[in-house]
């Protein structure tokens, strides 16, 4: 345990984001996604887990050391209800609620259809997969610079 840092952040997911430079990017994703499939295509190449943690309380944490790119329009992508573009499911406000908290300002997130958001996620830094049950729980950050 270090003083001033949320458990919640292990040590392998402190080394990724420490690695990672500015504008690579961070999949935060529920229990059902496909992440360990995914993650062996990502730049890091293996799943970094924070079993026991939901997704609002994961980005909250990762979110206290990871500031968000400010160069492009929606530093937030988060995968679209299949069938439903339009449609909410609870997690959607909830993880809006952290990222504008986290940023002191209203952050766009983007939303992608589900294989788009695949695809995005292979190009990503890292995968890393919380507990949270879902569903339509995945989204990818972007980096930005202190």
């Amino acid at each position: 345990m270090l003083k001033g840092i949320d458990p919640i952040l292990n040590a392998e997911l402190l080394y990724a984001l420490m690695l990672m430079g500015h504008g690579d990017q961070l999949v935060l994703c529920d229990i059902n996604h496909p992440a360990q499939t995914i993650a062996k295509q990502t730049t890091y190449g293996r799943l970094i887990d924070v079993s026991g943690c939901g997704l609002a309380l994961a980005a909250q944490a990762v979110l206290t050391l990871f500031p968000l790119d400010t160069f492009i329009e929606a530093p937030v992508k988060r995968m679209q209800v299949v069938g439903d573009p339009d449609g909410q499911v609870p997690i959607f406000a909830a993880m809006q609620t952290v990222v504008d908290h986290s940023e002191g300002r209203a952050v766009p997130i983007e939303p992608l259809e589900r294989f788009a958001f695949y695809e995005a996620a292979k190009k990503s830094f890292a995968i890393v997969r919380t507990s949270d049950p879902g569903p339509y729980g995945c989204f990818i950050f972007s980096k930005g610079v202190c």
